[in-house]
């Protein structure tokens, strides 16, 4: 379960707000109007849902290397779409 606090009481009480998250390791969700627009977690939570998010983009890209076809390098790609 998360805290819900809105964005004008997080601008009134940023640092407990912060503690909370980094030392209490509790995340935080942010609303405005009563619609949820952002969340604070720590960075303990961050890193690991970055790693989640590597190993999820690994086996997508496993999966597209086991396609059938030519694979084309992504330099040719870059200057087709002339990012190079």
């Amino acid at each position: 379960m998360h805290n819900t606090v809105t964005t004008a009481e997080a601008r009134k009480k940023l640092a407990e707000i912060v503690n909370k998250v980094a030392y209490g390791k509790e995340p935080v969700v942010l609303t405005r109007r009563g619609e949820e627009i952002a969340a604070l977690i720590s960075m303990e939570e961050l890193e690991l849902l970055e790693l989640i998010e590597d190993h999820i983009d690994i086996e997508d890209a496993k999966e597209a290397l086991a396609e059938p076809g030519e694979n084309i390098p992504a330099e040719k790609v870059w200057q087709d779409l002339g990012l190079i």
